[in-house]
């Protein structure tokens, strides 16, 4: 499918060192050119766009504001009946998913699939690649991409973490995972990409020793809690879950004394962590209780850092013990502000305490409900966060959050004058117990509809 020529304007400078440059002002009409054109080729092919257009008489975008009822809820992609997924309805499931895919899913079969991770594995043969949120505080989110998305992702990846650390892709790095990650295609994508720019070949990269954590294995976990609540689950099944559990636990902690074994070894190395900082604080504790510190790694050693705490409980200093324990230079940390729902990064600035939002992704701030935009074309504000990414081939590139953040359209002190987002992001969830997004509702029970 043809990008239009606003849209590859902008995604032409995902290489390009001074993209960051570029104003509010001097974006916003290339970028609202970009969110037509992505309109007016997707509205007749995603249902679930068609019928949220139709419903708000959107029949063009002529300012960024337009865009805001056509964006979807991170909801949307969890509007599947949840008894399509406990019930193993791999037909209805498929149905669902045609309803935010731009594409048409044909010629999958459908016969004896053996769990959603066969289902996955046969759709990724046709071209339809599923990722899937860990669900941990209920239904799971299921996200369709295309292999354009997959080739975007490889070079966002090295492109965002190279701006974001200083690191040059010089292939001269030991890369040691600190946390268990999610094997879907995405995830699989973003890490082969960073091996290949960032590793030298000839050092295998440390994979945190934990059983692999696939779709089928998020699923059953949300489909057991579900269960249990319910008082739906047999004795037989609550005995293997809670069996599964434990034995996950004691593989995660023995993961920390080895991993931080492993990394004790390669100290001489110039290595390159990964992980999210509840693992890093604990490889970082196991090392320093071994007896090593700072002194004993390489003054250019790097940190990729993956979300926030996930509601952790750390020191109050746990950032600063793991950079001071691995050595790790204040210009050679990288965190991103992402999410499963785009297709982009966000790189953390490291001077300006704050995240540099890239041309083709349109911020847009919405009021607490996610019903309208707010009055913002200068300076700083406070508000929900809505993104359009405009690299999305798989699906839909608008998504209303769940993320509370100040958008700020002044110059960084770091130089650039994009758009950028506080380092102050909350979730609404967090803040409130609860979060409702206006038109979610409305979303979900479009789907119902029509899947």
């Amino acid at each position: 499918m043809q990008v239009g020529a606003a849209a590859d304007k902008l995604m032409a400078l995902a290489a390009k060192p001074d993209r960051f440059t570029f104003s509010h002002d001097e974006l916003r009409e290339t970028q609202v050119a970009a969110l037509d054109e992505r309109f007016q080729e997707r509205k007749d092919q995603i249902k679930l766009l068609s019928l949220r257009a139709c419903d708000a008489g959107i029949t063009k975008i002529g300012q960024i504001a337009d865009v805001v009822p056509v964006l979807f809820p991170h909801t949307a992609y969890k509007s599947y009946p949840e008894s399509y997924l406990m019930d193993e309805r791999w037909d209805r499931l498929t149905k669902w998913l045609g309803t935010i895919s731009p594409y048409p899913i044909e010629g999958v079969s459908l016969e004896n699939i053996e769990g959603i991770d066969d289902w996955i594995g046969r759709l990724a043969a046709k071209g339809h690649f599923i990722s899937c949120s860990s669900g941990t505080t209920g239904k799971s989110a299921m996200l369709i991409a295309s292999q354009k998305d997959m080739d975007w992702s490889k070079i966002d990846t090295v492109n965002v973490f190279s701006w974001g650390s200083g690191v040059k892709p010089a292939q001269d790095r030991l890369i040691v995972g600190c946390a268990p990650v999610a094997t879907v295609p995405k995830n699989a994508t973003i890490a082969q990409a960073q091996y290949e720019a960032f590793a030298n070949p000839d050092w295998p990269r440390w994979t945190y020793p934990v059983p692999p954590i696939t779709v089928g294995s998020l699923t059953t976990m949300v489909v057991m809690r579900k269960k249990i609540a319910e008082g739906t689950a047999r004795p037989d099944e609550i005995a293997a879950f809670e069996e599964t559990s434990a034995m996950r636990a004691k593989a995660i902690e023995d993961a920390i004394p080895a991993t931080a074994q492993f990394i004790i070894e390669s100290r001489h190395r110039k290595l390159q962590l990964s992980g999210l900082w509840s693992g890093l604080w604990q490889v970082a504790k196991a090392v320093r209780d071994a007896g090593y510190g700072r002194e004993d790694f390489d003054p250019d050693n790097s940190i990729y850092v993956g979300g926030g705490l996930k509601r952790a409980q750390l020191p109050a200093d746990y950032q600063e013990y793991v950079f001071e324990t691995f050595n790790i230079p204040a210009d050679r940390h990288f965190q991103n502000y992402s999410m499963q729902e785009l297709n982009s990064g966000m790189p953390r600035c490291r001077e300006g305490g704050r995240y540099h939002v890239p041309p083709w992704m349109v911020p847009v701030l919405l009021d607490k409900s996610g019903d309208a935009a707010l009055d913002h074309t200068n300076g700083e504000r406070e508000g929900r966060a809505a993104f359009f990414d405009l690299s999305l081939d798989g699906r839909w590139g608008g998504v209303i959050t769940g993320d509370r953040i100040s958008l700020d359209f002044s110059p960084c002190k770091c130089g650039n004058h994009g758009p950028s987002v506080r380092d102050n992001i909350v979730r609404y969830a967090d803040l409130e117990g609860d979060d409702k997004i206006g038109c979610a509702g409305t979303v979900d029970a479009y789907v119902r509809g029509v899947a």
